[in-house]
């Protein structure tokens, strides 16, 4: 086994035993099982939130049109990491919710660029605020610094995940 922190991955590639990898992996492994478990079904219910009918992945796009701002389709798609066929039909989806709406790109008078409605946007801010008062709610006997850091180490994690 080697020391640069890679055993993990190793014992995955080879096939070797859980118990000959480094034991803070196994627990990050846990953990983050769990995390992602509950957040599947956190944005399967903040999408019900939003609407009814919305599907738990067009959550995620309504967030980032609203983080990101007016977007190609395409771009939505790779962000997402959904195919076009899929992007196409959550975005006729909202489209036909009021969510968001489309406008030719000036940049590229073939393309179009999406945009959350003042209705979307309204939907998803209540949607939001709620989530960050349940989040304020369960970590209210943390300290400040602590919620700091757990969100800086989230996106460092995120920063790796994303780099390869």
């Amino acid at each position: 086994m080697r020391g640069d922190g890679n055993s993990a991955e190793q014992a995955a590639e080879t096939g070797a035993p859980e118990s000959r990898v480094d034991p803070e992996f196994l627990a990050l492994e846990r953990e983050l099982t769990v995390f992602l478990r509950r957040a599947r079904a956190s944005s399967g219910e903040m999408a019900r939130a939003v609407h009814p009918d919305l599907e738990p992945s067009a959550y995620g796009l309504l967030v980032c049109l609203d983080e990101l701002g007016r977007q190609r389709a395409t771009d939505l798609a790779g962000y997402i990491g959904v195919g076009k066929a899929t992007m196409s039909r959550q975005l006729r989806a909202l489209e036909a919710l009021g969510f968001v709406a489309r406008e030719p790109d000036p940049a590229d008078g073939r393309a179009w660029l999406i945009h959350l409605t003042e209705r979307g946007g309204h939907r998803l801010r209540t949607v939001r605020d709620a989530r960050r008062a349940r989040y304020v709610r369960e970590l209210s006997d943390w300290d400040r610094t602590e919620v700091a850091e757990l969100a800086r180490l989230l996106h460092q994690l995120n920063a790796a995940a994303g780099a390869e």
